[in-house]
């Protein structure tokens, strides 16, 4: 123990005596300690931690599987079912997202909100922090309206007044009770809601059609000592009674159970895996730099350790002293490199949060801590091993009497293979860069099928009280339309329902085409993706029309159904004859619509990932034909597009202004602009550009500096050298062939190793790329010519130094 102590005093003291080396050294592994730790502590958040619930393995996402549509929610009529015939699930619960208007506590607000069953809270072991939960006689028609808020909401609204519970607040115009505050901490998606309100109170007549899905999904928690493959097959069971008993919705339709981590993580693993590989990368860069730091200090410290040796030093006992005094700068290293990862953690949670699933759970905690502690005694080790050993094994009698002057071939080339090995990892992380950045440039030129420039989009609640009138509230749409066209700068307006293109909204509804025959069920029908818009919604989004005519003003509640269909919808189903004045049926609407037009296709799901979506034929239906018994749908909350002539960003505030001189209860919300929908498309690509650029930027910058360093310090080893060939006759341009001849040597290596490694491992990119192949030969050429001119360039400034050389000073100092 002596002994340790003592290594770590000298060690600190000889550290301490080279401030300049030592700082250097410390930056240089701070860099790759902390950007590894950054990176670290979100995977650890999104994949390596338990979801924040008790016994989080036993959580089920409930999901429906259908050879259709792609996975989705239940209906709720057959969640009712499936709550009541299973066996292995101690609780099921629902959940469907609401936005919700609150009136009656100072100014109106429009928070996101929940309706959820009695069971959603206890399947997730969430207790109220005051008052109670849902119990199953608040989950019916007619039970007494109550609600639960967040403890957020609770302080920024109600100023924690201990006697919320009981009081009444007005949501969506409705009158409800509180009885309970959720903590302020629970998000489940990262997402936190406001307000609750039991789903089984809802009363649409839509909502308990069991052909219809309205938005909800289910979680469930399985029971102790029961298995997932016994819960699945339970669930099986479950689906194959209810395609039996319920044919017409129900046939061809599972369920299947995923775990809720998973559900809520989703696909972005392979991707942090990824990135934690390539930041690894710089650390290891990091770790080849300060070993050619070690080895070049190494030659001024020749003769201490010859002299240590001739005192009775074992080599052990030297590697040990070495290996110490790079531990210590690692740690440091480390300490300081923490600090860099909370910022980074910062800056990736800032610049990205859409893109990360359980964003809420990242941040620097006792694993990362953990974490940085063991990579910087791992790399403390890695990078001091070689230089020890190399140092350890200084002649004794050759020291002494050269007095340290002078360095080995071997050294020279330790250092050469550390510089190639920079050289070799920066390229492939350059590569990955520059392939992320050709993929986003090949996106960026895909037509979407839309106009997004001068874009906006909003949604929109009209006043609770219209719900229950479907001619007022067609009314007031005709007036909206009118009113949003009179604000100077807007060109086309029109409202939307279904989702816009490129959100990750969307709706979907069954047809057959008449003159066929009936399908006998849901499951025998084709899918349409279905927008219900006004008159102007083609002009507004910048969408063509191919052929036929486009909805008007004369398309309203007293007219015949029409509609309008997509490209695809018309080369899939009507390949060898017109679709124009051809019919569909659309049972779940009650319509029977006449193709009145052919508009270009959208790419809805994504501008990569369109094709590969099961649904992707596409209609239109006018919004004031939609059936009376769907309008108070509309009411909670309408989305609405307005192209404009000039920024949209700087209409935002003039609609907000407008709609609410209307009503007080009509709130414009989630206001963005059609090119932001698109950039948020793209987030997940955009995100790993973005780290992949500043790994490569940071490896360009170590391996620069590294191969610098090298040449440099070469350089002035050769002195005596160089002087001996300037005084044969040598001339500068000789000198500066010499020494950019061993820098063009080590870097074509790492170039030559790097671009084998390079083909290889971008394949791991191959699902994240778009438009090139991830052995892309432009991409790998130009990041090979930019990474040996950057080395050519690092290695000009020590060979203009040695063409500087003065032959008589060189040897008089020899």
């Amino acid at each position: 123990m002596n002994g340790f102590l003592q290594d770590i005093r000298f060690g600190v003291r000889t550290l301490a005596k080279a401030p300049g080396f030592t700082v250097i050294a410390i930056l240089t592994l701070a860099l790759g300690i902390g950007a590894n730790s950054a990176l670290f502590s979100v995977v650890n958040g999104v994949l390596l931690n338990p979801l924040p619930f008790p016994e989080p393995d036993k959580l089920m996402a409930v999901n429906v599987t259908s050879s259709t549509t792609d996975s989705t929610g239940a209906t709720y009529l057959n969640f009712l079912d499936w709550e009541k015939d299973n066996q292995t699930f101690s609780n099921l619960g629902a959940f469907r997202n609401q936005d919700i208007l609150i009136t009656g506590a100072g100014e109106g607000e429009r928070v996101r909100g929940h309706m959820i069953s009695a069971g959603f809270f206890p399947a997730l072991g969430i207790q109220p922090v005051l008052g109670r939960l849902f119990r199953p006689e608040d989950d019916h028609i007619g039970a007494a309206p109550v609600t639960m808020i967040s403890e957020g909401l609770w302080k920024r609204k109600f100023g924690s007044a201990p006697d919320i519970i009981g009081k009444a607040v007005t949501l969506n115009g409705k009158s409800y009770e509180v009885i309970g505050v959720i903590p302020a901490d629970f998000a489940l998606y990262s997402r936190g809601r406001d307000v609750y309100t039991a789903l089984g109170q809802w009363a649409d007549p839509t909502f308990r059609d069991r052909r219809v899905n309205m938005g909800e999904f289910v979680i469930g928690r399985i029971k102790p000592g029961v298995t997932k493959l016994q819960a699945q097959a339970d669930m099986d069971h479950v689906a194959k009674n209810l395609a039996a008993t319920y044919p017409d919705s129900n046939k061809g339709s599972g369920i299947a159970l995923v775990s809720l981590k998973q559900d809520m993580v989703g696909d972005i693993a392979p991707l942090l895996f990824v990135l934690l590989g390539a930041v690894g990368f710089v650390l290891l860069i990091a770790c080849a730099n300060v070993a050619n730091l070690l080895l070049a200090r190494a030659t001024g410290r020749t003769r201490e350790f010859a002299i240590r040796a001739a005192m009775g030093a074992s080599r052990a006992r030297l590697i040990r002293q070495l290996l110490t005094e790079s531990v210590l700068l690692a740690v440091a290293g480390g300490v300081v490199g923490l600090g860099t990862a909370y910022w980074g953690t910062e800056a990736i949670l800032k610049t990205l949060p859409q893109v990360l699933p359980r964003a809420n759970q990242v941040g620097v905690d006792s694993h990362v801590l953990l974490f940085t502690m063991g990579i910087s005694l791992v790399v403390g080790v890695l990078f001091g091993l070689v230089p020890a050993l190399r140092m350890s094994r200084a002649g004794l009698q050759e020291t002494l009497k050269e007095g340290g002057r002078g360095m080995s071939g071997a050294r020279h080339r330790a250092q050469s293979v550390f510089v190639a090995i920079e050289m070799a990892l920066a390229l492939v992380l350059l590569a990955g860069a520059g392939l992320m950045m050709r993929s986003l440039a090949a996106l960026w030129s895909v037509n979407p099928g839309i106009n997004p420039h001068n874009l906006i989009s909003f949604d929109m609640s009209m006043p609770p009280a219209l719900a229950g009138n479907p001619q007022a509230q067609r009314a007031l749409i005709r007036t909206i339309h009118d009113t949003l066209k009179a604000i100077p700068g807007v060109q086309y307006a029109s409202m939307q329902g279904g989702g816009l293109p490129l959100s990750g909204d969307s709706s979907s509804l069954p047809f057959w085409i008449q003159g066929q025959p009936k399908p006998a069920s849901m499951d025998d029908m084709p899918f349409a993706v279905f927008y219900i818009v006004e008159p102007e919604y083609l002009k507004a989004m910048g969408t063509p029309l191919l052929r036929g005519r486009f909805l008007n003003e004369q398309d309203n509640e007293h007219t015949p159904p029409v509609a309008v269909i997509d490209e695809i919808f018309a080369r899939k189903y009507f390949a060898n004859e017109n679709p124009i004045g051809k019919r569909l049926n659309l049972g779940i609407l009650d319509s029977q619509v006449e193709i009145v037009g052919i508009a270009a296709h959208v790419k809805h799901w994504g501008l990569d990932s369109d094709a590969s979506s099961r649904v992707q034929v596409q209609l239109y239906f006018p919004i004031l034909q939609i059936a009376d018994r769907f309008m108070p749908l509309i009411a909670n909350g309408i989305g609405l597009v307005a192209r404009t002539q000039g920024p949209p960003g700087l209409l935002a505030d003039p609609i907000r202004h407008t709609m609410a001189t209307m009503s007080s209860e009509q709130v414009v919300y989630s206001v963005t602009t059609m090119d932001q929908i698109v950039a948020d498309s793209l987030a997940a690509r955009r995100f790993t550009m973005i780290l992949l650029g500043v790994f490569s930027g940071l490896a360009l910058v170590l391996a620069s500096v590294g191969i610098y360093g090298v040449i440099s310090y070469i350089v002035g080893q050769r002195t005596h050298e160089i002087g001996i060939r300037m005084a044969l006759g040598a001339q500068r341009g000789d000198v500066l062939k010499l020494v950019l001849g061993q820098g063009v040597v080590m870097a074509m290596v790492g170039v030559g190793i790097g671009l084998t490694a390079s083909l290889l491992l971008t394949r791991l990119l191959k699902q994240m790329i778009f438009g090139v192949t991830a052995t892309d030969p432009v991409t790998l050429f130009g990041v090979s010519l930019l990474l040996t001119s950057v080395a050519l360039l690092a290695c000009y400034v020590p060979a203009r130094r040695a063409m500087g050389t003065d032959p008589v000073v060189a040897l008089r100092y020899e």
